[in-house]
């Protein structure tokens, strides 16, 4: 598997999560954001969002525990995790 095709199956993962057959759960969602986050833009930025918004810090949180994860690993996953809730 070249970057391209990665690239290209990441962008069409990135795609197809919006049409999914079924909304998945929260934690499911925290996953397919962290991966994404983590792939597109890498290891997490900023101030973790104060205790009152609490879908900034799950997100952040999420994010986090992926740091470090290399781009492509994480398009990877992403894309399985995809994958898996079209029922593929």
């Amino acid at each position: 598997m070249t970057n391209q095709s990665l690239d290209a199956q990441f962008e069409a993962a990135a795609r197809a999560v919006t049409h999914l057959p079924i909304r998945p759960d929260n934690d499911m969602l925290l996953k397919l954001y962290a991966y994404y986050k983590q792939a597109s833009a890498g290891d997490v930025t900023g101030k973790r969002p104060g205790f009152t918004d609490f879908a900034g810090r799950a997100k952040y949180d999420a994010w986090k525990k992926l740091s470090g994860m290399p781009e492509e690993i994480a398009k990877k996953r992403y894309i399985k995790l995809v994958q898996r809730l079209q029922g593929s």
